[in-house]
């Protein structure tokens, strides 16, 4: 088994590791060329913390396993909602604020329509992943022009959750000197993160055919939580810190991202069908644990604890109907 989990668990441990290396080097390259902190916040870290999703569900797309690169990115969306939203509550009631629920949540609310129809009734080819790329684009557009103060919605909340973290991610002043080294620490961060994600695919890959689990259980499931790993850890200490307003941001940020950046990226790189059980179960699930998520958020503008422990429940329930 050993040629099974050392693949899981190293490319595991290279996304995480090259993820974060990523968004440090690109913090910086941006920094000393002037581009400003909001920016950088919407585009380079908020995104940059989606590259495992990206880089594992591309490499399984191009590997032939549809069953993983489709399940990573409506696991992920399933997860970051039932899971980590649940454990984030849990620790500390995630407050929402009306803008977030008025513009972010809802945009969530529709991505996840969209895709649950276009599961079920069109193959993701190359039409529809361009498509979802430029709705992203114009999201991230109207985003930074109508949000100019000191917040920008979920994406910047996907941000700010990271600064809480680590200090060391918050954009800072722009800085002078070179490029080289920050560029050489960005580029070393990619390598790794693709090193790491074609390993996690071969791990889980092998994993399937060992215990004869479908790929789309272990898409959904174990690749789905360790890609989300950087949400998981971001969300949590968001709550511990009682930053829930970011939290809840960050969580809506990258169910947004997932599905229109990461999913419309594979269509466009490697377009391959979503699989009938995905498009046909998990699919579904993922929009009405969305529907769930905002219409807990509508009430109070708050997620309490005991909304929190009804989360986590339904993730618990999620994985006994999954696993076989």
């Amino acid at each position: 088994m050993i040629d099974i989990w050392l693949p899981l668990a190293g490319g595991l441990a290279l996304l995480i590791i090259g993820g974060d290396l990523l968004v440090r080097g690109a913090v910086r390259v941006a920094e000393r060329l002037g581009i400003s902190p909001l920016v950088i916040g919407l585009t380079l870290v908020g995104f940059g913390t989606s590259t495992p999703e990206l880089v594992t569900s591309v490499q399984a797309a191009l590997s032939g396993a549809p069953g993983i690169a489709w399940g990573n990115i409506v696991g992920s969306n399933i997860a970051n909602i039932l899971l980590i939203a649940g454990a984030s509550a849990l620790l500390f009631p995630i407050a929402v604020t009306e803008p977030a629920l008025r513009r972010d949540a809802m945009v969530m609310l529709a991505v996840a329509v969209v895709f649950a129809g276009l599961a079920a009734f069109s193959p993701m080819g190359r039409g529809i992943g361009a498509a979802f790329v430029l709705a992203l684009a114009v999201y991230v557009i109207l985003t930074i022009w109508n949000d100019r103060a000191a917040t920008a919605g979920a994406l910047h909340d996907k941000q700010a959750a990271l600064a809480a973290l680590d200090p060391a991610l918050a954009p800072l002043p722009a800085r002078t000197g070179g490029l080289l080294v920050p560029l050489l620490i960005a580029l070393g961060g990619l390598a790794l993160v693709i090193g790491g994600g074609a390993a996690l695919v071969r791990g889980a890959v092998a994993l399937a055919q060992a215990l004869a689990i479908p790929e789309t259980v272990i898409g959904l499931t174990i690749v789905a939580v360790g890609t989300s790993m950087p949400e998981l850890v971001t969300s949590v200490m968001a709550a511990i810190r009682r930053q829930g307003d970011v939290a809840f941001g960050n969580i809506v940020g990258s169910n947004i991202v997932n599905i229109l950046g990461i999913g419309g990226v594979t269509a466009l790189i490697a377009p391959v069908p979503v699989p009938a059980t995905i498009a046909g179960f998990d699919a579904p699930v993922m929009l009405a644990v969305t529907v769930l998520m905002v219409l807990l958020a509508a009430t109070g503008l708050r997620v309490s604890r005991r909304e929190g422990v009804l989360l986590l429940a339904g993730y618990v329930a999620y994985l006994a109907v999954l696993w076989p």
